[in-house]
C-alpha cells in the first residue's frame, strides 16, 4: 500500500483502490482553491495509475463537503460575483472529471452534505451513506438556487423530491436520500456502511478495466449529455443570482446569524 498526505486531500492506494479523503474539517471540507487543486491532482493520478481499478471519495470530520469556499476568495479581496464565478468554474471542472473518469468513483459518506458537496455525490457512480449523514438544499434560503449541481442531480433524483427539497431547504436523512435517488444505499451503522463498500469493491476487482470503463460510459451517458447541454447556461444563471440584491441580503444575514428580510417563519434562523 502507498500513502500520501497532501494536507487537504489524503491519498491511499491499496488492492486496486485509490481512497481520496477530504481532510479539511476546520472549514467543513469546503472546496477551497487548494483542496480543489489537490483533489484534481489525485483524481488524475488515479486515472493514470494502471494499478487503480476504482476510486473511493471519503472524508474526515462531521461534514463530507459544505460546497464552495467563497470565504477564501472574499478574503483575498474578490467580489462576491468574482468569488462565485471562480467557485462555479472549479465545481464544473471537478464534476466533469469524476463523470468522465474511466473508473468507478464511489462516495463513502457519514456526515453532512450541503451545496457543492451534493454535486460531488451526484457525479459519483455509487454513494453509500452512514447514519450520521444529512442532506439539504439550502440555496433558496440565501436567495440562490442549486443551479450548477442540478446538472448532475436532476437525472438521479425523482421529480417530486427535487420539487420539494430544492424549494423548502429542509434537512433529510440518508434513508430519505436513498428513497429519492440521491444516494445508492443508506446504512444504520458505520460497520454496515463498510461492509457494503467492501462488497461493491469486491465486484469491481473482479471486473476487467475495459468492461468497467465501457459500462460506466453507458450509465453516465444521460448525465454527460445534460452536462454538455446545460452546464454553461446553469453557470450563467448562478452568476446572475449571486450578483442579485436578494443573494447579498441572504449571505449577509447568514454570516451575521440573523434572519434575512424575507423570512416569514416563526422559528429562529438555522
Amino acid at each position: 500500500m502507498t500513502e500520501q498526505n497532501d494536507h487537504l486531500v489524503a491519498t491511499a492506494v491499496a488492492e486496486g483502490v485509490a481512497t481520496l479523503t477530504l481532510d479539511s474539517p476546520p472549514n467543513r471540507n469546503a472546496l477551497s482553491a487548494t483542496l480543489v487543486q489537490q483533489l484534481m491532482t489525485a483524481l488524475r493520478a488515479a486515472q493514470e495509475n494502471p494499478d487503480v481499478r476504482a476510486v473511493v471519495l471519503a472524508h474526515t470530520g462531521t461534514t463530507f463537503c459544505a460546497g464552495a469556499d467563497l470565504g477564501e476568495a472574499l478574503a483575498r479581496g474578490a467580489s462576491v460575483e468574482e468569488a462565485s464565478a471562480a467557485g462555479t468554474e472549479a465545481m464544473l471542472m471537478v464534476l466533469r472529471t469524476i463523470l468522465e473518469l474511466p473508473k468507478p468513483v464511489i462516495a463513502r459518506i457519514d456526515g453532512h452534505v450541503r451545496a457543492g458537496g451534493l454535486g460531488l455525490i451526484g457525479s459519483c457512480d455509487m454513494v453509500f451513506a452512514g447514519p450520521s449523514s444529512t442532506f439539504a438544499f439550502t440555496e433558496s434560503r440565501l436567495g440562490l438556487a442549486p443551479s450548477v449541481i442540478s446538472v448532475v442531480l436532476l437525472g438521479k433524483m425523482t421529480a417530486r423530491s427535487s420539487g420539494r427539497y430544492y424549494l423548502t431547504g429542509e434537512t433529510f436523512d440518508a434513508v430519505t436520500a436513498e428513497r429519492i435517488g440521491l444516494i445508492t444505499q443508506a446504512h444504520g451503522s458505520s460497520e454496515e456502511l463498510d461492509d457494503t463498500l467492501a462488497v461493491a469493491l469486491g465486484g469491481i476487482r473482479r471486473a476487467a478495466p475495459q468492461g468497467l470503463s465501457a459500462s460506466k460510459e453507458l450509465t453516465t451517458a444521460p448525465i454527460r449529455a445534460a452536462f454538455d447541454r446545460d452546464a454553461k447556461r446553469r453557470a450563467t444563471e448562478s452568476a446572475a443570482l449571486f450578483g442579485s440584491d436578494e443573494a447579498r441580503e441572504g449571505m449577509t444575514a447568514f454570516l451575521s446569524k440573523r434572519r434575512p428580510s424575507w423570512d416569514l417563519s416563526e422559528r429562529p434562523a438555522p
